[in-house]
């Protein structure tokens, strides 16, 4: 596999198109700042609320979405995915031949949630990092790693736009790998719900409730399940497992060499296998949209029940006692 970097991407490709960014919230906003740094022609597409506002105090002037769709060469659906289909439809039919049409996110598409008409480009550009950092590290100088992929390549130069659209908000200055939107879609889905947010919160409370209910102060099993765990990230995220190793005291090391896989064991394996199987048949996608479309009770349930967990209301009273520098 090979990254690709600046020296491999081409802003010109891009420098007399019109691009519409629809949505200005965590990725919406970071990548359009981005791309009118980077000297490109930029407008916002919303619907009236809060973003609006925002990207006027930005410099902005928002168009609404049919209009920001119908004026645009290149159009980043950078919404919610489940509140992609909607943005969609209110602007399908102004669609035309030419245009490329691109994704943060292969959900969509890989999906079959939205099926762009014939004669439009569709591509991907996703960050690996929430738009705060894209922002940040380009402000910097730098940016943030990003996959690209191509779901339809009419132009003849749908892998080219894509490109120039990583390097405009800085993602090839960091590496830029290729995928598919298949391959994107299903690797993230699982990676946030077996490890990145489900597999470890449950592994941090799980873990909490049962010091405390073997007798341990509850902010004492906080610093020990919770607190300390970006400490490892971090030493993980900069060189990897081995290096996470030779960070940690000979004990730890020991420990965690040992009893790990006595915790996240083969049954473990099998499940996560479950969660695979029910992403790559899309019947996660289909609950998931399901549920938004009911309003998301369960969600809306479980937001309320997490809440007032007992970890969530210690570690608010000791981020108070301790201060950040």
């Amino acid at each position: 596999m090979k990254a690709l970097y600046d020296e491999d991407a081409d802003l010109g490709v891009i420098r007399e198109k019109r691009i519409a960014v629809l949505g200005y919230g965590n990725q919406g906003r970071a990548q359009a700042l981005n791309l009118r740094d980077a000297g490109l022609n930029v407008k916002v597409g919303l619907r009236k609320g809060q973003s609006w506002e925002r990207a006027e105090e930005d410099g902005f002037s928002p168009m609404d979405i049919r209009n920001a769709a119908s004026w645009a060469d290149i159009i980043m659906m950078l919404v919610p995915d489940e509140v992609q289909p909607q943005v969609y439809a209110e602007m399908h039919d102004l669609l035309h031949r030419g245009q490329a049409l691109e994704f943060g996110h292969g959900f969509c598409i890989h999906y079959g949630f939205i099926i762009p008409p014939e004669g439009l480009d569709v591509i991907m550009v996703a960050p690996k990092a929430p738009g705060a950092l894209v922002r940040k590290t380009f402000l910097e100088g730098f940016g943030t790693p990003a996959l690209v992929a191509v779901h339809r390549d009419f132009s003849g130069r749908a892998m080219d736009i894509a490109m120039a659209i990583a390097k405009g908000i800085g993602a090839t200055r960091a590496g830029v790998i290729k995928t598919t939107f298949r391959e994107e879609t299903e690797t993230d889905n699982f990676g946030e719900q077996a490890v990145l947010c489900g597999g470890v919160s449950e592994l941090i409370m799980k873990a909490f409730r049962l010091l405390v209910r073997e007798g341990y102060q509850p902010e004492i099993a906080y610093f020990e399940v919770l607190h300390e765990l970006k400490l490892i990230v971090d030493l993980i995220q900069s060189g990897g497992l081995e290096h996470m190793w030779d960070g940690v005291s000979n004990t730890a090391e020991y420990g965690g060499r040992t009893r790990g896989p006595r915790v996240i064991d083969e049954h473990v394996e099998e499940r996560m296998k479950e969660l695979l199987e029910d992403i790559r048949d899309g019947s996660f996608a289909k609950e998931w949209m399901d549920e938004y479309y009911r309003e998301m009770p369960e969600l809306r349930r479980l937001r309320e029940k997490g809440s007032n967990e007992q970890i969530e209301l210690v570690g608010a009273e000791l981020r108070k006692l301790f201060k950040r520098q």
